[in-house]
């Protein structure tokens, strides 16, 4: 009985093959990285894992973002570091679809804006238009999730 206790502990114990740790201080070295390359293009990113029906990328902006829809993927963000704030809802005019099921640019009408600093955690269904928001000489990181539904 006692054997089977143990290796039943020990099989509960046992790592997935896709189990990842982003450790803080990585985040924070990638952080510096995509800040030196956010210079030319006021936003930089980096996917960090991809699992299928979802993925993790590690995102650094200098100047606000297009306004985007996704149709099929939610974004969770989690704030690192800085300011923004985040229009959120209402309906894209004038937006193009960049590729299938995703759409940016144009103008978000009636969206909602909410501050956003380190810490917040954000939950953005598909099919949600959203825009980050950051002011003149602020930067701001987020650790984004994309799944799919």
């Amino acid at each position: 009985m006692k054997i089977a206790l143990l290796f039943l502990s020990m099989a509960a114990c046992t790592l997935a093959a896709d189990f990842t740790i982003w450790r803080a201080s990585e985040l924070k070295a990638k952080e510096k990285v995509l800040a030196g390359k956010a210079t030319a293009e006021r936003m930089a990113s980096d996917t960090l894992a991809n699992y299928g029906n979802h993925l993790t990328m590690l995102a650094h902006r200098k100047a606000n973002g297009e306004p985007e829809v996704h149709e099929k993927m939610a974004d969770f963000f989690v704030v690192e570091s800085g300011e923004a704030t985040l229009l959120v809802g209402g309906k894209v005019a004038g937006g193009k679809e960049t590729s299938p099921g995703e759409m940016r640019g144009g103008t978000i009408e009636g969206g909602e804006k909410q501050k956003l600093a380190a810490g917040d955690v954000v939950h953005i269904p598909a099919g949600v238009p959203h825009q980050l928001l950051v002011d003149k000489g602020k930067n701001f990181t987020y650790f984004v999730i994309k799944v799919e539904r």
